[in-house]
């Protein structure tokens, strides 16, 4: 019963990691908001998860699905004023949706789809929700990021991909900004009462894959493997749910976690003028900045 009373919002709560967070989270008597691109879908997993967690009595947790498009800018202002108008506080804000490796195409604003979802949204959803996260302080910001980081670089000159594009190397570097806009937003925080921790779940058997071609033949060996060493959904979720709701990480920011610890970052993702610089363009391209 440790998230009795608090509001949660988790991004692509309908499937994988969002879906075992937000089950566990209910199960802790949290308000969980799941914003689902969608409704359809999230509706289902939200019928199934009451089902599993079993009914509440009154006040004891609740599952609410909000429609949340990450492609879309306009849908992000849209979930955004809707929870500003409907919501008293919030809590733990979890940015878990994700796209990875999918082909060439670009969001409703023309971004580069793996940057625009896995970056952007999130950057806008995050700005336009810290007012109520602030008076709703001590709260938390949860950034799902991946150790596939590691392999992507911030190239300013081609953010968008208008003159490469390599879908493995543009999901590395949309993971890396996740963790460059934790590392500010955290800096940008200090002294609210607002923490903001960036984590990798690891190898984790769920449908984020959809977009990578495995041959038919090899498809029997391939799901071998994955439910030999991939993680559950739920064991994928344990990061994001510690740092939604452990008191151990209380007051702690700005930092990178995996396996509930706390890890080591390559130097790239601890640049802080990258940081400040991937800020600022990104404030301008979501429209926040003119």
């Amino acid at each position: 019963g440790s998230m009795r009373g608090k509001t949660v919002i988790i991004t692509g709560a309908n499937s994988g990691l969002g879906r075992a967070a937000a089950a566990e989270l209910l199960r802790m008597r949290a308000r969980v908001i799941m914003g689902c691109r969608d409704r359809a879908r999230a509706e289902r997993a939200a019928r199934e998860i009451r089902a599993e967690v079993g009914e509440r009595a009154e006040g004891e947790g609740e599952l609410v699905v909000r429609e949340l498009d990450l492609a879309s800018l306009r849908s992000v202002r849209a979930f955004c004023h809707r929870v500003l108008q409907e919501e008293s506080r919030l809590d733990v804000l979890i940015n878990n949706a994700g796209i990875f490796q999918c082909p060439y195409m670009k969001t409703e604003d023309g971004f580069e789809m793996q940057f625009g979802v896995n970056h952007l949204g999130h950057f806008l959803l995050t700005n336009l929700l810290l007012g109520l996260l602030k008076n709703s302080a001590p709260s938390r910001v949860v950034v799902v990021s991946s150790k596939l980081y590691k392999y992507g670089e911030i190239n300013f000159e081609d953010l968008n991909s208008e003159i490469s594009y390599n879908k493995s190397f543009c999901y590395s570097r949309s993971k890396l900004a996740n963790i460059l806009f934790a590392r500010e937003l955290a800096r940008r925080l200090e002294g609210t009462g607002v923490t903001v921790n960036s984590l990798h779940p690891g190898i984790v058997r769920t449908n984020l894959g959809r977009h990578v071609n495995i041959p038919l033949l090899a498809k029997p060996l391939f799901n071998l493997v994955s439910w030999a060493f991939f993680k559950t959904p739920l064991e994928g979720a344990q990061t994001s749910i510690y740092l939604a709701s452990s008191p151990d990480v209380e007051g702690v920011t700005g930092k990178y976690f995996g396996d509930c610890k706390e890890e080591e970052l390559l130097p790239k993702a601890m640049d802080d003028l990258v940081a400040r610089k991937l800020w600022d363009i990104s404030e301008v391209m979501v429209g926040l900045l003119k």
